[in-house]
């Protein structure tokens, strides 16, 4: 029996949390995700300093009315604070400077004539005008990044600013991928006529690596029932997951499900009620997950993407593991009957200064350029039976993955 799509995220995210963790240099922190809270160790900025070139003055020294006059004492500069201030005079400073002690105020060069060493300005300072004050950006033991957090360039720098080298993060799972059946080769390598260059291990490796996870491709595997459960066995070993990749249907040739259960695989559903991807099946065989996906390269790129990937966020501790669902204006128009979710490949275009999704004509399961081609998925809701053009659905950027 067919279950719904979530049904089916639910039953195999279910439990799944992070497999362990370790600690790593800033260098290699990008696209890991954290295994605990990193609280700001110092404050940002660390230091009170100017936000522009200027002279650092004390804004209760202009009195009565313009033009003021101060004596020029000193320099401050980024990495040397100038000497304090005393009453009646002014501190040269540029941009990211510490602020020398007894200033408040920055007034910017701009603003300012200057004579010899003194300066003159018709500006009124005000207390803070052109400071940016210690802690203004995060004050010391505040949160700063939470577990689950995945690491872009912006937060590993946020690491940095903070004057911390390493990071703890999750253990990237290992994922193995097998595909089956006779008719798979090499690319380049010479083949039969009826052979197929196998192009799903590339596709679905790189999306794992995306998605963290360390990748390993197994030989291809025979329709052959022993040679079928001997590559699963093997396939098992030090694996957290274990993809399989065609033989997934209910054919003559379609030899996974038995070679599964012979192994001791259990099942948490097989079959969701989706276009393209029905044969698609989520199980465990003691810590280790196992996703049967369907070999057609369009339906196993897209059930990897709905479940393979959020499977491997999960178990990095990943706090949003599933992908992000947003509004989007359709171009084309699509009829079928209703029944499954249905998921079309589109591509992103600007239509009147919005971004929109258009729906190319080929929506084959089979066919390797509609996902190559695709910069999203539009989602059609299980009741409906066609899209017009124009209309407003929810669409999964394959950018986001």
């Amino acid at each position: 029996m067919l279950v719904s799509f979530e049904d089916a995220i639910e039953r195999a995210l279910h439990g799944l949390g992070r497999l362990g963790e370790e600690r790593v240099g800033l260098d290699r922190a990008h696209g890991r995700v954290l295994a605990a809270d990193v609280l700001a160790p110092t404050s940002l900025p660390r230091f009170s300093h100017s936000a522009m070139d200027g002279y650092a003055v004390r804004a209760s020294w202009f009195s009565g009315d313009g033009p003021w006059t101060f004596a020029v004492r000193g320099e401050s500069r980024a990495g040397k604070a100038g000497p304090p201030l005393s009453h009646g005079n002014a501190c040269r400073i540029f941009t990211g400077a510490p602020i020398p002690r007894g200033a408040d105020a920055v007034v910017i060069q701009e603003n300012v004539t200057r004579s010899g060493e003194t300066i003159t300005t018709t500006e009124r300072a005000l207390e803070g005008q052109n400071i940016r004050p210690e802690g203004a950006d995060l004050e010391r033991g505040a949160l700063a990044l939470a577990e689950g957090d995945r690491l872009t360039p912006g937060k590993v720098g946020l690491l940095a600013a903070l004057d911390l080298a390493h990071a703890t993060v999750a253990r990237r799972p290992t994922v193995t991928f097998m595909s089956t059946g006779d008719e798979l080769r090499a690319p380049g390598v010479l083949g039969a006529s009826e052979s197929i260059p196998e192009s799903n291990s590339y596709v679905l490796g790189e999306m794992a690596r995306r998605a963290g996870a360390l990748a390993r491709i197994c030989p291809f595997t025979a329709d052959d029932p022993d040679a079928t459960e001997r590559a699963i066995r093997r396939a098992m070993r030090g694996t957290d997951l274990l993809v399989t990749v065609g033989g997934a249907s209910v054919g003559d040739h379609d030899l996974v499900r038995p070679a599964m259960e012979t192994v001791g695989v259990a099942f948490h559903f097989w079959g969701v009620a989706i276009k393209p991807g029905k044969p698609t099946a989520v199980g465990h065989l003691g810590a280790t997950k196992v996703l049967c996906l369907p070999g057609n390269p369009a339906s196993a790129a897209l059930t990897f993407a709905l479940f393979g990937m959020p499977l491997i966020r999960a178990m990095q501790g990943d706090r949003t593991p599933r992908p992000l669902r947003v509004p989007t204006r359709v171009i084309g128009s699509h009829r079928r009957r209703p029944g499954r979710e249905e998921y079309l490949r589109a591509r992103l275009e600007l239509h009147d200064g919005e971004l929109c999704a258009v729906l190319p004509t080929g929506q084959s399961s089979g066919a390797v350029t509609s996902f190559a081609q695709a910069d999203a998925l539009v989602v059609l809701p299980v009741d409906r039976a066609t899209i017009g053009n124009g209309e407003r659905l929810e669409m999964i950027r394959l950018a986001d993955l």
